[in-house]
């Protein structure tokens, strides 16, 4: 989770095509991706994000309980 969100969320939220109100610039996260010869970027990071979570998550669970109660 990054604050209430998963980091999924956080990615989509962030991946979106915006134009700037005051200069009119365009800012497409698929720009670096075409610049880069590199059409799987967006899947390839939702992939690494989705495998990160999926271990973190092992990790956790495998963690011994605290004793607090």
């Amino acid at each position: 989770m990054l604050g209430s969100r998963s980091a999924l969320d956080w990615i989509l939220e962030r991946y979106q095509v915006k134009t700037d109100k005051a200069s009119g610039i365009m800012n497409d996260p698929d720009d670096w991706s075409r610049e880069h010869e590199q059409p799987r970027y967006i899947v390839d990071l939702i992939s690494h994000i989705v495998a990160l979570s999926l271990a973190t998550n092992r990790i956790v669970d495998s963690l011994p309980a605290l004793g607090l109660d």
